[in-house]
């Protein structure tokens, strides 16, 4: 129980938080403000017992939420009122239909999608997680203030991370850092999706943000002095040609930094654009374009730029409708500065993305690749076959990858994701045309259906009669379009040998004397690794599968009694009696193979040591538990492969420890870069196998004009000896970089 005293002060404060919310949102009428507060009121009577894991008031969540919606994204009544009851329905005994008589309609349908699934589901369902977040990309065909709601509640779970479990951070993290910043950015949120970001390595690698927001902070006067420096002409300048204009600069994020310091393999110090320029000028829509190019002409009259990073994002917008016109110069003290030139319009939609585009979408009429990006999320949902986790899988990618523009034969733009080949664009005109494609002319040259298209080409699709799709092309295409209408294609010509396929398979069952039971052929699907009864009927109409196969099901599976035989009294053939042999030989082979060549002891009865990051002691490390009784995987805490696992298949994390154990190594991966010279090899060698006393499991240096590329694998005790070998490395004449693989 609180005090009177305390809950006085608790009081004033949720009006407090209130005032700033209608202070930020700025009602547009007497009514909205009425119905705000009404839910308002709601909220709070709802919540009025519960309190958040910081000891806090739970109102003070709803509260927070409304908050970004209406002054970070720039929402409106009916998202703030939605923001302020998100948890109602989920967390007290309010339903939906109070919320529709209430509210009406629309507040209702949005919050039922914020409202999590509850209920068990079936072992098919496999990830709530999975399930949850399909939901939610569902009510996309309704209304997107769904996600940008939803994206406002995770950002302050995120900024109340602090008062949860290790567990739960890493976990939270994971799954922000693999679908929810994604989607931050492919709205347009880029100061959300930075900050979530930004979150998230806070919590999952702790000693790299610190390490870098503490760099940021030491060379913040240095850079404030060269900013001012630098601007003043291009301010001058501007003033002159009579431009009303802000100009400031905007740091990098620290998880953008990292990203940049891991794929470059450089140290803070040589990363140049750690900041850059901004300048924000106030034009009419019909001038803005030549406006910021007028900009751009000013700035080069002072500094020279760098034609290779200069990026039109006006003519053609990004995907997430972002516009601006960025350029990179060279500054009098020889370092590159990157500039930013926008309009107030353009800044606005950058700032808070999908709320601005569509307003402005409204005023002006214009249709964006954004729309086309959200209409095709509605086609990967309204996907026959898209199940959760596959639905998860396909739409990851649209958050990732970037865009290109390629043209008809006639000039019409149209938008694909990066890595999309000429199979792809097929499918995006028509399915026949996808369908019947037997290759394309890029460019006016002759290229296969597998062919990488890149931005800017003009693509004239080729196609026969004679061509139908087959099932290999699922490797050629990356757009859910064209995977549906693939998958489709071939699933009804599968059909086709459906019936002669069951029809010989059942022969095969009888001629053995194996009951053709609904559950035998489950069971046989399942031994052969196949997804669908239609896919086994085809390879046994192909002849990919045989009798031999049945054969080796029933002699390997009698002895597990769970095979329900029919009474034969012919006695078996030689022929069968080896297979039975063989069978019963391989059913003595354990399930799963749990051990590996740097077993650490006893971290738990059954794990592995997860390939994909190889941690080593002294690294910090997660177990996740997956379904059906699979083996512990033991990853790093940062392993892009673990937050996957966590998010999309909703794997348990179980707190771990490394035992000691001083007489087993573990293999760890370095990659060495420098300058080649004579004799580098036997130096490398030498300090890993003599000096560091360490074995090397594999050796490969690649020189080639005079630059040379290594990497090895070797086995260490823990990350002491790991740091020893790259801090030794190091110092090697001619030796550059030294860095561990993830």
């Amino acid at each position: 129980m609180i005090s009177p005293q305390d809950a006085e002060v608790e009081k004033r404060e949720i009006l407090k938080r209130y005032r700033n919310l209608l202070r930020l949102w700025k009602p547009r009428n007497p009514e909205d403000r009425k119905v705000v507060r009404k839910a308002f009121k709601m909220a709070l009577e709802a919540h009025k017992d519960m309190r958040r894991k910081t000891g806090e008031p739970y109102i003070y969540h709803p509260l927070s939420v409304a908050t970004i919606a209406a002054g970070e994204i720039g929402l409106g009544a009916t998202s703030v009122i939605c923001a302020l009851l998100h948890d109602v329905v989920e967390d007290t005994d309010y339903t939906i239909e109070d919320i529709r008589g209430l509210f009406g309609d629309k507040v209702a349908a949005i919050i039922d999608g914020l409202t999590k699934i509850k209920g068990i589901f079936t072992q098919q369902t496999t990830s709530i997680h999975a399930e949850n977040f399909k939901k939610i990309l569902l009510t996309l065909s309704d209304d997107v203030r769904v996600i940008l709601i939803k994206l406002a509640d995770r950002l302050h779970n995120m900024r109340t991370l602090d008062a949860l479990s290790h567990e739960k951070q890493l976990k939270i993290s994971s799954e922000t850092i693999y679908l929810y910043a994604p989607l931050a950015h492919r709205l347009g949120l880029h100061a959300i999706k930075s900050e979530l970001e930004d979150l998230a390595l806070k919590y999952t690698e702790p000693a790299v943000y610190e390490t870098i927001s503490r760099k940021l902070k030491e060379s913040a006067k240095s850079r404030s002095r060269f900013v001012s420096k630098f601007i003043y002409p291009i301010k001058k300048a501007l003033s002159e040609k009579g431009f009303n204009f802000e100009i400031h600069d905007r740091e990098k994020s620290i998880a953008a930094i990292w990203l940049k310091m891991q794929k470059k393999e450089i140290p803070f110090e040589e990363i140049y654009d750690i900041f850059a320029i901004r300048i924000v000028i106030d034009s009419p829509v019909e001038t803005e374009k030549s406006d910021c190019w007028k900009v751009y002409s000013a700035i080069t009259d002072f500094y020279r730029p760098n034609m290779d990073r200069l990026r039109d994002w006006i003519s053609i917008p990004k995907a997430n409708g972002y516009e601006a016109l960025h350029t990179t110069v060279m500054s009098h003290t020889g370092q590159w500065v990157e500039i930013q030139i926008r309009s107030r319009r353009m800044d606005e939609i950058a700032e808070k993305g999908y709320a601005a585009h569509w307003k402005y979408k409204e005023a002006m009429n214009i249709n964006s690749r954004l729309d086309n990006w959200l209409d095709r999320i509605k086609e990967m949902i309204e996907s026959p076959d898209a199940d959760a986790l596959s639905f998860i899988d396909d739409v990851k990618g649209f958050f990732f990858l970037d865009e290109i523009s390629v043209f008809t034969p006639q000039g019409e733009l149209r938008s694909l994701p990066a890595g999309s080949t000429v199979l792809d664009f097929a499918y995006a005109i028509h399915s026949e045309l996808g369908d019947t494609c037997i290759g394309a002319k890029v460019d006016k040259k002759l290229v296969p259906i597998m062919h990488v298209l890149k931005n800017g080409q003009q693509v004239e699709i080729i196609t026969s009669l004679k061509q139908a799709p087959k099932e290999d092309w699922l490797t050629y295409v990356m757009t859910t379009r064209a995977k549906a209408s693939i998958k489709l294609a071939v699933r009804a010509e599968k059909k086709k040998y459906a019936k002669t396929g069951k029809e010989m398979l059942g022969e095969w069952f009888t001629q053995i004397g194996l009951d053709f039971s609904n559950g035998n052929i489950k069971k046989f699907l399942a031994s052969n690794n196949f997804n669908s009864f239609v896919d086994l009927y085809y390879s046994v109409s192909q002849g990919t599968v045989g009798l031999k196969d049945v054969k080796l099901f029933a002699a390997s599976n009698v002895k597990n009694g769970w095979l329900n035989y029919i009474a034969k009294g012919a006695a078996k053939t030689q022929d069968e009696s080896e297979g039975e042999r063989s069978g019963q030989k391989e059913s003595e082979t354990p399930p799963h193979d749990t051990s590996t060549d740097s077993n650490p002891g006893p971290l738990t009865p059954d794990y592995k040591i997860a390939t994909c990051c190889n941690p080593i002691p002294g690294d910090d490390v997660i177990g996740l538990l997956g379904a059906d009784r699979q083996p512990m995987q033991i990853h790093r805490t940062k392993c892009s492969k673990a937050q996957e696992l966590m998010t999309v298949y909703g794997n348990i994390m179980v707190q771990v420890n490394w035992a000691n154990h001083e007489s087993i190594s573990f293999l760890a991966k370095i990659k060495v870069t420098g300058i080649d010279r004579h004799g580098l090899t036997n130096e490398i060698t030498r300090i890993i196998s003599n000096d560091l006393n360490l074995n090397i499991k594999s050796f490969h240096l690649d020189a080639l004009n005079g630059l040379t590329v290594g990497s090895i694998a070797l086995y260490v005790k823990n990350t002491a000896d790991l740091n020893d070998a790259l801090n030794k490395l190091n110092l090697v004449e001619g030796i550059t970089h030294v860095t561990r693989i993830n």
